[in-house]
């Protein structure tokens, strides 16, 4: 850890966001010394595989800074025999450590013994870890594989969930909470992920549901597995429930470490600083205002280069977030994806995107927001489905937001999704468009048939005419600009400097303290 020379925060060099390498699957080994016919390199040692919880919370923290408590800890049941199943701990290692030379308070359940399942005794161990770490004012990391409430112990095994689940609330919005699914967590085990800030799954083995498999096949006659019913593609691609996916434990374990890099101690903490670093440089937009593109590209060129740490890639991919920094300090970034949907706002995006700026709020990390939308998306199911519900969650989590917000329009913002998107109207403090930008009540078409309608009725001929009309005359940049809704109309190029110029003006304006929880959305 090093200083900040220019604020006197706590510098720390994190693990560049990097892929973990793998080999095809029944290729072997590949690379240069492969190819040269190097032999296989089977005689080196294999790397755990970090089944139990003392490797996984030593895979996850700094060497030799954990320090255990509880380890004695047995259960008290003699009910079904288990006076004599009473293994030492049970079923849960907990402590605290470092990690990047930062504390946090960590649990890990051991699936070796009794299953992981929660009883009375393991659920009190998680709780002093949740009551120091309140006092303390320290992250939280749960590492999960268990089976479930420990069906011997009864309604004790219900109330330790219930207390844990409390300690989620308490702890919410004050110190960040990360849930690391290795495992099972089933029944109501799978609320208290939910609670927390971020959840990161394993791709294989690691499932989340409220009613197992049997259980759903004896009540609604449907077959299913447990990967199908809650495993990490469901929640990463439907529910939205995980926010990551690792391959194995390690990667899972190594995510967590790098969501950590972004987040404070406490709310009560500035963000820790990390190395500064340029920008990758700023993509062109397509000519053709119509065609799509990748607006993480645009991303990568406001923010650090290698800092972009996307979250819930797979789900609601027409609204893109995730943590970055600029000129090193941490950011949250909120951007339509033309490349889905054309990047319109709907149900799930919309509580997506709530959840991220609430979480950003709550722990003071400034968000910047690239906007190209058209609105909202219509029809009857998203009218049905609460779009105006949801909708209104986003628009109330960036208005309520006490952050420094930076809003881009890169090419269009229309109707309410205009306003929705961080605009001035709802309190964002800087607020810069393209050259080519376009902000108005509808597009131009749209707009074109109904103010035009009677010409247009006598005179089809001049449908182009009247739109490029009504571009010039309702949605060019230098309009909204005269007004102040847009503080200065930049070139793309300049995108990165203004950002982060406005970022260093705001920086005053991060006030330390409990703002609100992070409310499941």
């Amino acid at each position: 850890m090093i200083a900040d020379t220019t604020s006197g925060l706590p510098v720390h060099r994190m693990r560049p966001l990097v892929a973990r390498p793998t080999t095809e699957a029944g290729l072997g080994p590949s690379g240069p010394a492969a190819m040269a016919g190097a032999p296989p390199a089977a005689a080196e040692a294999a790397p755990p595989p970090l089944a139990d919880a003392r490797s996984r919370i030593e895979a996850l923290v700094d060497p030799e800074s954990f320090e255990e408590f509880g380890s004695r800890v047995r259960h008290r049941t003699v009910a079904f025999d288990m006076a004599r199943k009473r293994p030492a701990g049970d079923g849960v290692v907990t402590g605290h450590a470092r990690i990047a030379g930062r504390p946090i308070g960590l649990f890990a359940q051991d699936p070796g013994a009794l299953g992981g399942s929660l009883g009375e005794m393991h659920a009190a161990k998680i709780l002093q870890v949740m009551r120091q770490a309140e006092r303390a004012r320290t992250p939280v990391v749960g590492i999960i594989d268990s089976g479930g409430a420990r069906i011997q112990e009864g309604v004790a095994a219900l109330d330790g969930y219930g207390g844990i689940f409390h300690g989620n609330v308490r702890l919410s919005g004050r110190v960040p909470q990360v849930s690391v699914v290795l495992g099972p967590c089933a029944g109501g085990a799978a609320y208290s992920p939910a609670l927390t800030d971020i959840v990161i799954m394993r791709r294989t083995g690691a499932h989340m549901f409220l009613t197992g498999p049997r259980v759903v096949q004896a009540v609604t006659r449907e077959d299913v597995t447990a990967a199908d019913l809650g495993g990490a593609d469901v929640h990463s691609r439907h529910s939205g429930l995980a926010h990551l996916v690792a391959d194995d434990a390690a990667g899972a374990l190594e995510l967590a470490s790098q969501v950590l890099s972004y987040l404070p101690g406490s709310c009560w903490e500035p963000a820790p600083m990390g190395v500064p670093a340029p920008a990758e440089a700023m993509p062109a937009l397509p000519d053709n205002p119509r065609a799509s593109y990748d607006v993480r590209r645009v991303v990568r060129g406001v923010v650090d280069a290698g800092s972009f740490l996307e979250l819930q890639p797979r789900y609601a991919r027409n609204l893109v977030t995730g943590f970055a920094r600029i000129e090193g300090r941490p950011v949250g970034v909120v951007a339509n994806q033309p490349m889905a949907l054309a990047g319109v706002l709907d149900i799930a995006s919309s509580e997506k995107g709530a959840r991220f700026v609430r979480l950003c709020d709550a722990f003071g990390l400034p968000l910047v927001v690239l906007v190209d939308t058209p609105g909202f998306l219509p029809g009857s199911k998203q009218e049905s489905g609460g779009v105006i519900r949801k909708g209104a969650k986003l628009l109330y989590a960036f208005a309520e937001a006490t952050v420094p917000r930076v809003t881009v329009v890169l090419r269009k913002a229309f109707g309410g999704a205009y306003i929705v998107m961080n605009s001035r109207s709802l309190g964002a403090d800087a607020v810069f468009c393209w050259p080519d930008a376009e902000m108005a009540v509808m597009g131009a078409d749209a707009a074109v048939d109904v103010i035009f309608r009677r010409e247009l009725r006598d005179a089809p001929h001049r449908q182009a005419e009247l739109v490029e009309r009504y571009r010039a005359e309702a949605m060019a940049p230098h309009l909204p600009a005269e007004r102040l809704s847009v503080d200065e109309i930049i070139a793309p190029e300049r995108t990165r400097s203004a950002v982060a110029a406005s970022l260093r003006s705001l920086a005053g304006a991060v006030r330390l303290g409990f703002r609100h929880d992070n409310l499941p959305q």
